[in-house]
């Protein structure tokens, strides 16, 4: 084995993108119909339930204005738009283009800057607002430092006074455990995203593993998201199938973003539903309402 195959051994990656690939679908053709993937998120109607990931300073990473050809390229294909860390500035560009933003705020150890950027959220009329509680460590497992700024996991007491004080829905981000959606739910949380924030521990178990035990716990209290090896439509159908609620596009969006701006993101998000679209008509599952764990089997 390659010192490069060595490497890969772990990758949660690999490993998350190996067991999505690993479950099939069957056919249902009797009483199907044209399928209606429209999807409605905390008031506001999309074309379907495939949104962009929580992508963090595109402007620094990639290149000048590449939040703003992001959000251009989302609210054209009528899709959500997550974004992840980013300056105020970036923040009301992207609102300005008319997608409706959900931001996701690291878990700063001065907490009073998680509520500073709660604050900037409400009053710019963002969709949604949460916080990663997948990281607050380094790889030694002490603080992380990110531009900056220390981080800490938070408690549950701290997660519950965040969805008290916040005056828009609030979601958590990083949840792969049923400890972790347990304390969720009681804190009071609008929302869970499942990730393992690509990567960030090796060995990691694959969201679409643990969707179906924690869809069990929360007993559709509040919206289960995926991310993570997300990249195509069936990707999409299978998390909707098992108990998602919506699913987010990250690399993809990306390379397709790099690609072509903003009708790259707009291109990749409308051909991903229109594989979202195909999947349901061939399953019977032809509404979200309507999606049935049982057309998923593990090869």
């Amino acid at each position: 084995m390659s010192e490069a195959e060595m490497k890969n051994i772990g990758n949660s990656n690999r490993i998350t993108r190996n067991y999505i690939d690993s479950l099939l679908i069957e056919t249902r053709y009797m009483d199907s119909t044209n399928p209606d993937p429209t999807y409605t998120l905390f008031g506001e109607t999309f074309a379907s339930p495939i949104m962009t990931a929580a992508l963090s300073h595109l402007d620094h990473f990639m290149f000048e204005g590449a939040s703003k050809a992001l959000a251009v390229g989302a609210q054209a294909a009528n899709a959500a738009l997550w974004i992840g860390m980013a300056e105020e500035e970036e923040i009301e560009m992207c609102v300005s283009t008319g997608a409706k933003v959900i931001e996701i705020i690291k878990p700063y150890a001065d907490r009073e800057l998680i509520y500073k950027k709660m604050k900037h959220a409400e009053a710019h009329g963002l969709l949604a607002v949460g916080v990663d509680i997948d990281h607050p460590f380094g790889e030694d497992g002490s603080p992380d430092v990110v531009h900056g700024h220390p981080m800490k996991a938070l408690t549950t007491a701290e997660l519950s006074e965040l969805c008290k004080e916040s005056k828009l829905p609030f979601i958590v981000k990083g949840v792969l455990s049923a400890w972790d959606a347990e304390r969720s739910l009681a804190a009071g949380v609008s929302g869970m995203v499942l990730s393992h924030h690509n990567n960030r521990i090796e060995y990691a178990v694959p969201p679409l593993m643990m969707l179906p035990e924690i869809a069990k716990l929360t007993n559709g209290q509040v919206p289960l998201f995926v991310d993570c090896e997300i990249r195509t439509g069936m990707d999409a159908f299978k998390a909707l199938a098992l108990g998602a609620s919506g699913v987010c596009i990250g690399r993809p969006l990306m390379a397709a973003l790099r690609k072509d701006s903003e009708n790259g993101v707009k291109e990749y998000l409308e051909h991903a539903t229109a594989e979202l679209k195909q999947a349901m008509a061939y399953t019977a599952c032809t509404t979200l309402a309507k999606m049935d764990p049982s057309v998923i089997h593990r090869a």
